[in-house]
């Protein structure tokens, strides 16, 4: 008995250190230049399914979320606009190892799951698994001050889709492919990201240099 009572506090202690394993990642401030015209950019806008193995840098990174849903303004307001600026809107990144938040406010990705998360996202679609890492877009439908729930859940629903459109543009400007998704595992999701009722993931974008 005495064993097996220090067999189980082991294996506890294990999971929690696994479970805060990632350390947070410093993101670089985004460049705002770029060497293509915005009609270039929306010329070369395509949908890809195959990526390089290759991880993304820390400044393609960087620069990804903050074309997604960054701080753009002194105010504190987005590059994705929401409705009343509600900023309802939340962006994780997934890679092999975990889950990570995107805090704009600190140019931060702060770790929520250890683990590979990537077979939810994929549900099936296994293309998703060679994508170095994939952009989960969790709206909050509690921060829409509206009284139709209906009506917030699709305002809530454009507000992501205009983030998954400035990633889908920041890809084709720098020559990374993505895919617009809204398949996935989503009770997967719910429970390793500890989401609230409240929260809705709603589409995710795998993302790596062309292959």
């Amino acid at each position: 008995m005495k064993k097996l009572l220090v067999s189980i506090i082991l294996i506890g202690c294990f999971m929690n250190v696994n479970a805060s394993s990632l350390e947070p990642i410093k993101l670089h401030k985004p460049n705002i230049k770029s060497a293509k015209s915005i009609m270039q950019t929306f010329q070369d806008r395509r949908t890809d399914r195959e990526y390089s193995s290759k991880d993304l840098s820390i400044e393609d990174i960087s620069n990804l979320l903050w074309a997604a849903c960054g701080i753009n303004r002194p105010d504190g307001r987005r590059t994705a606009p929401t409705a009343r600026n509600s900023q309802e809107i939340d962006v994780y990144l997934i890679n092999k190892d975990g889950a990570y938040l995107y805090v704009p406010q600190d140019d931060l990705l702060q770790p929520i799951y250890t683990g590979d998360l990537r077979p939810a996202l994929a549900s099936g679609q296994n293309f998703v698994l060679d994508a170095p890492i994939s952009i989960l877009i969790i709206g909050d439908i509690a921060k829409l001050s509206m009284d139709n729930d209906d009506r917030a859940m699709k305002m809530m629903c454009c507000d992501a889709g205009i983030v998954s459109q400035n990633i889908n543009i920041f890809c084709a400007a720098n020559n990374l492919a993505t895919v617009p998704r809204a398949m996935m595992d989503e009770k997967s999701l719910r429970d390793a990201l500890k989401l609230k009722d409240s929260q809705h993931p709603i589409l995710n974008n795998p993302v790596g240099y062309k292959k």
